[in-house]
């Protein structure tokens, strides 16, 4: 019995690391690709101000080139003979709000958040007594990807991928955010939506 509780609780423990890597997405999709138009080659596109830090842009271009592959998507071997050019950018914002904040509450709640990060009670009078406890800010990381017809310049496909946890790291989420963001290409669907990947290292 001893030896079925162990391979019981490994395969728990195998199971639970599964789940780790796993990472859901709100994902918002728009479409004007052509329904007779096959996926053929493609190539970068780096604006201005992202060619003032290549080191960056290609750490978001090796981890989209994943999802590209997957969307039936490859690589030009050069730029020019691209059937399309692909933009890409990342971001992430902090928000720094109570989790009693509310919008049913007038200028942001019966418990408000203020800039210091704390939460301060009060609100009518109230004494509730939870006086400057902290609690930790909470992070949005989101990827856009933007696919143009390469000749005419044409926007085909437009894909935002976001989630929110208590880190700001997202290159290790990249490749999972960007194909989340491909994961129904061509198609559209309804936006946003929860798309489930996994992350790859």
């Amino acid at each position: 019995m001893w030896k079925t509780s162990i391979t019981a609780a490994a395969l728990a423990a195998l199971t639970g690391c599964a789940a780790m890597n796993n990472l859901s997405s709100e994902v918002s999709t728009f479409s004007q690709w052509p329904a007779e138009r096959k996926p053929a080659t493609y190539a970068f596109e780096r604006l201005p101000s992202q060619q003032a830090n290549p080191e960056q842009q290609r750490t978001l271009e090796d981890a989209a080139s994943r999802a590209m592959e997957f969307a039936g998507f490859t690589p030009a071997t050069d730029s020019r003979s691209a059937d399309v050019s692909v933009q890409l950018g990342a971001r992430v914002n902090i928000q720094d709000r109570s989790p009693y904040d509310d919008p049913f509450w007038w200028r942001g709640g019966l418990y408000r958040s203020y800039g210091s990060r704390q939460f301060r009670g009060g609100g009518f009078g109230l004494g509730f007594g939870f006086g400057n406890a902290y609690y930790p800010s909470t992070y949005e990381r989101e990827v856009a990807l933007l696919i143009r017809d390469r000749k005419s310049g044409e926007p085909l496909y437009e894909a935002r991928a976001s989630n929110d946890g208590g880190s700001p790291s997202i290159n290790s989420l990249l490749g999972a955010m960007y194909e989340a963001a491909l994961k129904d290409f061509p198609a559209s669907g309804t936006n946003p939506r929860r798309v489930t990947t996994q992350i790859t290292h």
